[in-house]
């Protein structure tokens, strides 16, 4: 295991210098390393790993954070993370936050293949297509974790899934769940039919209402939620490949839904209606 330094890292350290550069989408994508920022996020990186290779690959923390968030850097030091002491300055030239916490991982990208999901036959998949913000992307995949998907599928159209603000409003479920990412949206929603699986669009103007679907027992089966973009949702020939285009109802005078709403709503309305069907799974439990 690594000791941290003696003293804080200097800020033209080639350590710090290369871990800055990772704010930057080509920087990412050449060396295949990310930023996570914050406890969760690092707690949830070190105890991550891809088989005998540890996901966590620095840590840089301020000696205030270090002590404390002991048991986080414990356990980046035990996940064999090389761990820099670093002050507020340095870590604040790393992070992209106005507000840093003192914490800040360097961790291997961890996407996984289409075909690795498929092949594990998923009951409830969100697919983000067109989605441009990545705070909605982030969000989105934690509903989606918190719904109990067992997989996420962010079209080439989308936003970079390491990008830091969709890294840091995933608040950990990045390293929960399988995601896959580049995935042309034809091919998404061809392999999962191909699986079994029941492709739905949610849309504003879809022709079926949720709650009417819920109420025929339709929800039931193996599902992949398509997602559309935060201003303009799904263009009509992504909603032609689709089983059916769903709209979550309005019951009151809101103009709309904002897209982390509607998938929370769409995803847990099937994970509802499965672990009615399953009988045995929960939401909060087994």
């Amino acid at each position: 295991m690594a000791p941290a330094v003696p003293e804080p890292i200097s800020s033209r350290s080639p350590r710090v210098l290369a871990a800055r550069r990772l704010a930057k989408r080509n920087f990412r994508g050449k060396e295949r390393l990310f930023l996570a920022e914050g406890p969760q996020a690092v707690r949830e990186a070190a105890a991550h790993r891809e088989g005998p290779v540890p996901t966590l690959v620095e840590l840089f923390t301020t000696p205030e954070a270090a002590e404390r968030y002991a048991d986080i850097v414990s356990g980046a030091r035990g996940a064999g993370a090389r761990v820099h002491l670093a002050s507020e300055q340095v870590i604040a030239d790393i992070s992209t936050t106005v507000t840093p916490q003192g914490l800040v991982g360097v961790c291997r990208f961890l996407d996984t293949s289409f075909e690795q999901i498929l092949a594990a036959r998923p009951r409830l998949v969100a697919v983000l297509a067109h989605v441009r913000d990545p705070g909605n992307a982030g969000t989105v995949l934690r509903c989606a974790d918190a719904a109990g998907a067992e997989a996420v599928v962010l079209t080439d159209a989308s936003v970079d899934l390491y990008n830091p603000k969709a890294v840091r409003a995933s608040v950990g479920s990045l390293f929960h769940l399988p995601v896959a990412i580049g995935v042309p949206v034809e091919q998404a929603v061809a392999g999962l039919r191909g699986t079994g699986v029941r492709v739905l669009a949610a849309d504003g103007a879809g022709d079926r209402d949720l709650d009417d679907e819920l109420d025929k027992g339709t929800m039931g089966g193996p599902t992949a939620w398509v997602f559309g973009n935060e201003a303009w949702g799904l263009p009509e020939e992504t909603r032609a490949l689709t089983d059916a285009v769903v709209r979550v109802p309005i019951h009151g005078k809101a103009e709309s839904l904002n897209l982390a709403t509607a998938a929370a709503v769409c995803l847990y309305a099937s994970a509802r209606a499965q672990r009615a069907v399953g009988g045995c799974r929960s939401v909060t439990g087994n």
